[in-house]
C-alpha cells in the first residue's frame, strides 16, 4: 500500500503548503511588503557564499498555485498510473519537479536560478522518457538539447553579473541603467524563449507529450514553461517596451493556433494551444503589462491543468487512443469529464466570466488600445480566431463525430480522478473574477465600437465559413493532400529544421566518441593504464616466485657481482 499512501501523503503536504502560501501572498500584496531571507553559508578570505530568497505576493502567489496544481495532479496520479511498476520512482520525479520549479520562483539570484533551472531541466527529461521506447527516447532528447540552450545562457549571464560585483539580478535592475545590463537582458531573453518554446524552439513542446498525461497537466500548466515567462516577468524593470518580444510572441501565437487547426492528436492539440497562450504572454511583455502577463498565467495555468487531466480521462475511456478521429460519443461515456472540458475550452476561448476572461481579454483590449500597426492588429485578431476554431474542432470531433460503437467503451470515471478535476473546475470558473478584483483591479477602457464589433464579427463570420462552406470533410481532404496544409500543421516545419539542425551535432559527438573516448584515450588512460599496469606487475611477479632454482641463481648473480665490484 505504500505506492498508494505516498502520492496521498505528498498530495496533502503539497496542499497544505499552497494555502499557506496563499495567505501569505494575499497579506503581503495588501500590506506592499517584501521580505529578502538571507543565508550565509559559509564565509572564506572576506568572500561571503550567501543563499538568498524573495518573499512577495508574485512569488508567495505563484508559488502557491503550482503547489495546489501539484497536489491535484499527485491525487489524480493515484487512480490513473494505478498498476504501474515504477509508480513510486515516478511520483518522486513529481515531486523534485515542483521543488525545482519553487526554488526556481522564490530566487532573485542567478545562481540559486540556474540550480532551479537546471532542475527543471534535468526532471522533465526523466518524465519525457518515462516510458522507455523509442518515441520518448526522440521526444526527450529534442526537449533536453534545445532547454541547454537557454542553459547555458543562463550561465553566461552568471559569468556577465561578475562585472556588477554580485548574482543578485533583483538588486542591479534597479541600480543600473538599460545601456548597463542590456547584454544581461539579452541573455535572459534567449533563456526565456527556450525554456517557454519560443519561435524558433518550438518543437519540444509537442514532442514532450510523450510523458505521462499527469505529467503534461504539470508541465504544461504551472511549471516548466512558465519559468520563461516568469523569469521575463522579474526582469520586467529593464524590459520596457520590447518590440522583439511583441513580435516573437505574435509570431509563436499564430503558428501554434494555426497548426492546432490541422492537428489530429488530443494531447499534441492542448499543448499548441498552450503554446499560443505563451505567445500571449509574450506579447503582453514585449507590451509592457508584466502584471497582466502574470495575471494571464495565474489564470491560464487552472484551467490548461484541468484541459490535460479531462483528456487522460478520455483516453483511458477510449481504450488508450488520442486520435481525435477515432474518437465521439465522449458525454456518454464520461458525462462530467465532458462538462469540465466543455468549460475549460470555454475558458481559454475567454468566454465571458470566465477564468480566461478576465485576463487575455484584458491583455487584447490594451493592445488594441495602444499603437499598433496593421500586420500586427491582423495576427492578433487571426490568433483569437485561430483559439475559437480549434477549440470547436476539437469538441467536434470529441463529442458529435463517429458516433459509432466505440463510445460504448467505459472504463467509468472513478471517483479519485473527479475530485481533483473538481477543485479545478472550481478555481477555472471563480479563480479569474476573484484575481481581478483583489490582485489586478480592472481598468476602464474605452475603445471605439467599430473596434469593439471588429472581434465579434470576425469570429461569426470565420465560424460560418469555417463549418458551412468548407465543412469538416473538405478540411480533412486539404489536411492530407495539400502541401501548404501540411507545412502549416507542421509547425512551419520546426521540428523537422530543429531535428536537421542537432542531427549533425550528435553525429560528430559519436564520431568522437568512438575515435577519442573509446579510441586511444580507453587504450592509453583510463582501463588501458589499468591492463597494462596489471601486464607489468604479472612480469615482476614471475621473478618473486618462491623456487630453489631461482633462489640459487639469485644468489650466484649476487656473488658474482661482489666478486667483480
Amino acid at each position: 500500500m505504500f505506492y498508494l499512501v505516498l502520492p496521498f501523503y505528498l498530495g496533502v503536504l503539497l496542499l497544505v503548503a499552497s494555502l499557506i502560501s496563499m495567505r501569505f501572498g494575499l497579506l503581503y500584496f495588501l500590506s506592499a511588503e517584501t521580505m529578502f531571507v538571507e543565508w550565509e553559508m559559509f564565509s572564506f578570505s572576506s568572500t561571503s557564499i550567501i543563499m538568498i530568497l524573495i518573499f512577495d505576493w508574485m512569488s508567495l502567489s505563484f508559488t502557491g498555485l503550482v503547489m495546489f496544481i501539484s497536489s491535484m495532479v499527485l491525487f489524480y496520479s493515484i487512480m490513473y498510473m494505478e498498476g504501474d511498476k515504477f509508480l513510486t520512482r515516478f511520483i518522486f520525479l513529481v515531486y523534485f519537479f515542483v521543488l525545482s520549479m519553487v526554488f526556481m520562483i522564490l530566487s532573485p539570484n542567478m545562481i540559486s536560478i540556474l540550480l532551479g533551472w537546471d532542475g527543471l531541466g534535468l526532471v522533465s527529461y526523466c518524465l519525457v522518457i518515462y516510458y522507455q521506447n523509442v518515441k520518448s527516447a526522440n521526444a526527450g532528447m529534442i526537449t533536453v538539447l534545445s532547454n541547454r540552450v537557454g542553459d547555458v545562457a543562463i550561465l553566461l549571464c552568471i559569468s556577465w553579473l561578475l562585472n556588477f560585483g554580485s548574482w543578485n539580478f533583483f538588486y542591479s535592475q534597479f541600480v543600473y541603467s538599460y545601456e548597463v545590463v542590456s547584454f544581461m537582458v539579452i541573455l535572459v531573453i534567449l533563456a526565456a524563449m527556450t525554456k517557454s518554446a519560443q519561435m524558433p524552439f518550438s518543437a519540444w513542446l509537442p514532442a514532450a507529450m510523450a510523458a505521462p498525461t499527469p505529467v503534461s497537466a504539470l508541465v504544461h500548466s504551472s511549471t516548466l514553461v512558465t519559468a520563461g515567462v516568469y523569469l521575463l516577468i522579474r526582469f520586467n524593470y529593464t524590459l520596457g517596451i520590447n518590440n522583439f518580444l511583441l513580435f516573437i510572441g505574435m509570431l509563436t501565437m499564430f503558428m501554434s493556433g494555426l497548426g492546432a487547426n490541422f492537428e489530429m492528436d488530443l494531447k499534441k492539440i492542448i499543448a499548441l494551444s498552450t503554446l499560443s497562450q505563451l505567445g500571449l504572454m509574450m506579447t503582453s511583455l514585449g507590451l509592457g503589462f508584466y502584471e497582466y502577463a502574470f495575471f494571464h498565467l495565474l489564470t491560464h495555468a487552472m484551467f490548461k491543468s484541468l484541459l490535460f487531466l479531462c483528456a487522460g480521462v478520455f483516453i483511458h475511456s477510449m481504450g488508450d487512443t488520442q486520435d481525435i478521429r477515432a474518437m465521439g460519443g465522449l458525454m456518454i461515456s464520461c458525462p462530467v469529464t465532458s462538462l469540465y472540458f466543455i468549460i475549460s475550452s470555454m475558458a481559454l476561448c475567454g468566454f465571458p466570466f470566465l477564468s480566461g476572461f478576465f485576463s487575455s481579454d484584458m491583455i487584447i483590449e490594451f493592445f488594441f488600445q495602444g499603437k499598433m500597426n496593421l500586420i500586427m492588429g491582423c495576427l492578433m485578431v487571426l490568433s483569437t480566431l485561430f483559439t475559437l476554431t480549434y477549440s470547436v474542432r476539437l469538441l467536434y470531433f470529441s463529442f458529435f463525430n463517429n458516433m459509432g460503437n466505440r463510445y460504448f467503451l467505459s472504463l467509468a470515471e472513478s471517483i479519485n480522478m473527479l475530485i481533483p478535476m473538481t477543485f479545478l473546475i472550481f478555481m477555472s470558473v471563480l479563480a479569474g473574477g476573484w484575481l481581478s478584483v483583489y490582485l489586478f483591479p480592472m481598468n476602464f477602457i474605452f475603445l471605439p465600437l467599430w473596434l469593439k464589433l471588429l472581434v465579434v464579427t470576425m469570429i461569426f463570420s470565420f465560424f460560418f465559413i469555417y463549418f458551412f462552406l468548407v465543412d469538416f470533410k473538405v478540411m480533412k481532404k486539404i489536411s492530407s493532400t495539400s502541401g501548404l496544409a501540411y507545412f502549416l500543421g507542421s509547425m512551419w516545419l520546426l521540428p523537422f529544421i530543429s531535428t536537421f539542425a542537432l542531427t549533425p551535432i550528435i553525429k560528430y559527438g559519436v564520431k568522437i566518441l568512438n575515435l577519442v573516448d573509446q579510441g586511444w584515450v580507453e587504450f592509453l588512460g583510463g582501463q588501458g593504464f589499468i591492463d597494462k599496469s596489471k601486464f607489468i606487475s604479472s612480469k615482476a611477479d614471475v621473478l618473486n616466485s618462491v623456487s630453489m632454482k631461482f633462489f640459487m641463481f639469485s644468489f650466484f648473480m649476487g656473488v658474482l657481482v661482489l666478486f667483480l665490484a
